[in-house]
């Protein structure tokens, strides 16, 4: 029988970080290789010119992984982090970075993936947009409702008994532990007071929450969403048909925050908490919110968004990327446009009052339903929308029928495009091609295969995200 090993971890005292990587992670360069570093949960958050003592964590052929113990100098590039769950919380991993230093970190990142992964000849980058806000700028919000409660050092110093209850977020790496959060600066008012109200009632009421672990409980999770309209949709998902205890709990909300304008319960008796499959219930209010975006023909664009709908999260930030991508189009009003990946027809609606056609694909039958009534309520009649496989739906015989686009925007999940979908552009022939990206290394790998025929005229990264890793990306290509 083999003996385990309790050989101590390796450890490297007073290193310098050199700079960020993939996934909010830093690097130290050695002569043994790459160490990616990582934020450990309630471990000192890291940054380029940092020198730190490092714990080992893994061994791989090409590189290694580690944490850090212990912050011996701050670089100069560190900012206070403004949120008291900060290296707790999952969220807001760059706090502890200055945001001008984040934006440069980022706009790396993008010329990095680009060069490296696609290697593809690119012009001079147009210098990352900043977001601004940077707190208090999304408008979707899921908070947990859990027996799981993470308790903190201090907490658990005190031995006192904790209420075992916590609505909040999940801590990393731990799917069965919520962090309640006190407040959090990503949701403008009331997300934050709607979120503490709804932890009080359940504490006095002694309504139960959900056990991720046993599955047993009520209460599962609270969705908040705030609109540029001033409109305001909550989302209670329940696990018990209970209705007594939910039309009480409902009741509370709708009294207590009479600006709710869209109130819902989704009934869910699965084991995880996805609802997309679920039927959701509008109890009082419409069974929607309205998003305002200006789309500078004079009739503002109104966006219908429902519980299942998606819409970018950074409303103020989404209208700076669609403006460059509808830029970038280069529209006359002649032009027949493919708005793959349409979602909900944001883009596509975006830019339809300056082009002829616009076709949006889009794989989710229900996202298509939300496109088509959105050019309904929009008075928008030249857009047509298609759901299905982008892989069957790009084919010879949908370009008979819908002609053969003169542009292409294509707005991918972080996977990309799928290889053929890339070659059926390649086929197909536009002009030009907008790619929107919220994954630059998914991105680069198919503009290594769209270099066959078109040519990188102009790269524009987008700050959607503040405080995080991630950032978006605007890529215009040309037909050579």
């Amino acid at each position: 029988m083999r003996r385990r090993s309790h050989k101590a971890p390796e450890r490297l005292y007073a290193v310098s970080i050199d700079a960020v990587a993939a996934e909010g992670k830093c690097i130290v360069r050695t002569d043994e290789g790459v160490i990616f570093v990582e934020n450990p949960t309630g471990g000192p958050g890291v940054a380029p010119g940092d020198v730190v003592d490092l714990r080992i964590t893994n061994k791989k052929k090409q590189y290694r992984e580690a944490v850090a113990e212990q912050v011996l100098e701050r670089s100069a590039v560190r900012a206070d982090p403004f949120c008291e769950h900060f290296g707790t919380c999952g969220g807001c991993k760059w706090q502890h970075i200055r945001y001008e230093e984040q934006l440069r970190f980022k706009h790396q990142q993008v010329l990095d993936h680009l060069s490296r992964i696609g290697k593809v000849a690119l012009p001079d980058f147009h210098p990352i947009m900043a977001a601004e806000p940077t707190r208090y700028y999304r408008n979707k919000l899921e908070y947990t409702c859990a027996e799981g409660r993470w308790l903190t050092s201090a907490e658990v110093h005190t031995g006192e008994a904790m209420d075992p209850r916590a609505v909040g977020f999940h801590i990393p790496g731990r799917f069965d532990k919520v962090l309640p959060i006190h407040q959090c600066y990503l949701q403008p008012d009331p997300s934050n007071a709607i979120r503490l109200a709804v932890a009080e009632y359940a504490r006095v009421n002694d309504v139960s929450m959900y056990n991720l672990k046993h599955h047993t409980g009520f209460l599962r999770t609270l969705i908040i969403r705030t609109a540029s309209s001033g409109q305001l949709m909550v989302t209670v998902q329940v696990a018990q048909d209970q209705p007594e205890m939910l039309t009480a709990l409902l009741g509370f909300l709708q009294t207590n925050f009479p600006e709710i304008t869209s109130l819902n319960y989704i009934i869910n008796t699965k084991k995880n908490d996805s609802y997309q499959d679920q039927e959701v219930i509008n109890w009082a209010g419409n069974p929607y919110i309205e998003e305002i975006m200006d789309d500078g023909s004079g009739k503002p664009l109104v966006f219908r968004v429902g519980p299942k709908s998606f819409y970018q999260t950074n409303a103020q930030q989404a209208f700076n990327l669609y403006k460059v991508t509808r830029d970038w189009a280069g529209l006359t009003g002649n032009e027949r446009v493919y708005d793959l990946y349409t979602g909900t027809g944001t883009i596509a609606l975006f830019v339809a009052r300056r082009a002829q056609h616009v076709v949006g694909v889009e794989y989710v039958e229900a996202s298509v339903a939300d496109a088509r009534i959105n050019a309904q309520v929009n008075d928008i009649h030249n857009t047509t929308f298609v759901a299905g496989d982008m892989r069957n739906i790009l084919v010879d015989s949908f370009f008979d029928q819908h002609g053969r686009p003169d542009v292409v925007i294509t707005d991918p999940p972080r996977a990309g495009m799928d290889e053929e979908v890339t070659r059926q552009l390649l086929k197909a022939g536009p002009q030009r091609i907008v790619y929107v990206s919220c994954n630059t290394a998914t991105q680069a790998r198919d503009l290594g295969i769209l270099d066959e025929g078109y040519s990188v005229a102009s790269v524009q990264p987008v700050d959607m995200f503040p405080h995080t890793h991630h950032v978006e990306n605007v890529v215009l290509l040309q037909k050579r």
